[in-house]
Parts: structure tokens; sequence; C-alpha cells
């Protein structure tokens, strides 16, 4: 399987994530792997191909996350024609470009359409991604796997909500880490004019209920086509729990992890999602779940697959790769 994983930039990806998991999985398995960055794509001098200037990721013997990727970076780019691939897997994290580059934003999932309809195999699928990584995916699952909510540009709107819902966390739309995501606790809140204001500079407001127990973090949970992602009977997921008084409970906000037994109520909710998923071409996901609500779908590049490997030490990604393989070889 000649396989590439499209990323922001391959200058700065980072060897304790899950690409890079994937990629070594991939690679190690005996499959041709290659790097992608959103800028290293050319279209227009090879009979319309699209051509990447490519990094090859190449597992050799021994080799740790940091010695795999620092190798990857440091070999010359090549020329890839990606029309040739089998398969794309978009990593390239588009909320974060939205902010800091706005030209990369879209890019993976237009050059992922393109790839598409060429016959080359591309997760997750690039049509549906456009829709998934907006917060507003949630709301097309029933409703009462999601919390109430509300989707506005109006101040006065948002003021409304917090006054009928209560306690509510009000975050931008279109976000990731953490960033400008506030817990409001009522209609009284002292700040709760600032708390708008600034979550509606970075464009349409999500004002959502706050769910009980969300103060004890959110469970991460992994599912693979539609299903539970487990291996020798241990399922990918994890509770992520604040640190101190900040109730966002992302790793990347001071959160840590701690294991999770998945139960009844995970499994109605899975359930639940599962057909869509599968409608719309989400190969891989992570979902965050408190109590028997879906808060968010990570659909575009979740991560968290090392505090799988870490409190269950196991490597959950040959069953992904072994997946894809699958879903490549199926094509007619």
């Amino acid at each position: 399987m000649r396989l590439a994983f499209f990323v922001r930039d391959v200058a700065t990806e980072i060897d304790e994530y899950a690409t890079t998991r994937l990629a070594r999985a991939a690679s190690r398995s005996g499959h041709e792997v290659w790097y992608v960055g959103v800028g290293d794509v050319e279209l227009g001098e090879s009979d319309g191909q699209l051509v990447a200037r490519a990094h090859a990721a190449v597992f050799e013997e021994g080799d740790t996350l940091e010695s795999f990727l620092k190798a990857t970076k440091e070999r010359d780019a090549e020329r890839l024609i990606m029309d040739h691939l089998d398969a794309l897997f978009l990593r390239n994290e588009s909320i974060d470009d939205l902010q800091q580059r706005p030209w990369a934003s879209p890019l993976g999932a237009v050059f992922g359409q393109m790839l598409k309809a060429r016959g080359v195999t591309v997760v997750n699928d690039p049509m549906s991604l456009i829709r998934a990584t907006s917060k507003l995916y949630l709301e097309e699952f029933p409703e009462q796997i999601r919390p109430r909510s509300l989707v506005t540009r109006d101040p006065a709107a948002i003021e409304r909500f917090v006054a009928a819902a209560g306690r509510c966390v009000v975050k931008p739309l279109y976000g990731a880490k953490g960033r400008n995501v506030f817990m409001v606790a009522d209609e009284t809140e002292q700040n709760l004019t600032q708390i708008i204001e600034a979550v509606l500079q970075d464009g349409y407001a999500l004002a959502q209920e706050f769910v009980p127990g969300g103060e004890d973090g959110d469970a991460r949970i992994f599912l693979l086509e539609g299903k539970l992602l487990e291996q020798d009977g241990k399922a990918a997921a994890f509770r992520r729990v604040p640190t101190g008084n900040d109730l966002r409970a992302n790793i990347s906000k001071g959160g840590h992890s701690v294991p999770l037994e998945i139960g009844d109520v995970e499994r109605g909710v899975i359930a639940a999602m599962s057909e869509k998923l599968v409608a719309d071409g989400m190969f891989f996901v992570g979902i965050d779940v408190i109590g028997g609500k879906v808060v968010e779908i990570n659909a575009e590049s979740p991560g968290g697959l090392q505090s799988v490997e870490r409190l269950y030490e196991m490597d959950i990604c040959d069953t992904v790769i072994k997946a894809l393989e699958r879903r490549v070889g199926s094509k007619p």
C-alpha cells in the first residue's frame, strides 16, 4: 500500500503525537509511507496530476518515535505523484491553520476531494470533513446523545440561552485545544459580556448546556469504522481529568489521563452514532463523552493514542492500519 499522511508542515511534526505512531506502524508493516505538508503540493505541470514534495517515512529496526520522525524530516524531499497513492490519511488540523495560516485551512479537504475522485482512498472522507471540522456536525446526531446547545453570533441570544439553561460552556464553533473555552455559571456571571466578546472574535459561538459530571473531566473514546476501537479485548479509551480549577480536560491544557472502563452508557452512545459515522466516511474519530452525552467529535486529527499506549501497554495503531488495508483492498 502506498500511503501518504497529509500534515500541516513536515518540519513541525511532533514525534509523540498520533500521526507519527500511525505512520511508524504503517511503515513497520511493510507499506510505502510518505509525509506531505499542506504547502508541498503542485498541480499543472504533470498532465493535471497532483504532485508533492514528499518525505519518505521508512521504519528501521529499533526505531523509536523520535528516531523515526527525525530521519523522515532529514531525508531530502522527493517527487511523489499523489494520483498514484493507494490511500491518503488527512491529519492536517485545519482548525489551527484557520487562525494562523488561513490560506492552508481548506486545502486538506480540497486536495482530498480531488484525489478521491481519482480513485485514491481518502480518510476521513474529505466531503464530510468540511462539516465535521465544525462543532455543528454534532447537531446532526440524535438529540438524546448531545447537550442542548445554541450556535449564533448574536450576543443577546447567548445571554438568553444562558439565562434559560443555567450553567453553560461557551466556546468557538471552530476551535480546538481548549482555546477560548469558558465556563459560565449563569446569567449573573460578572464577565459574561467579555466572555462572549472573546469567543465571537473567532467567528460563530457555540453555547452548550453543562452536562453533570463535566467537572470530573470527559471520556475520550476512539472509534474505527463506526465501532469502538479495541485490541485484545481492551478499548482505546480513557478519561481526561482537569487539573486544579481549570475545568478544561484537554491534555494540551494540563489535563491528565486515567483508565476508563467502557460501560453500557458509552456503548449506547456509540451505537447511536455508528450508522451515520459509517455513512459519512468517518473512518477514524475520537469522541468526547460526559455521562451519556457527546460534547465533541474529533474527526480531523484525533489525538491521544499515547495515553492509550501508556495506560494499557498496547499499540493500537496496527489495528487502524489493518483496517485501512482492508478498505483499500475493497475498492472496485
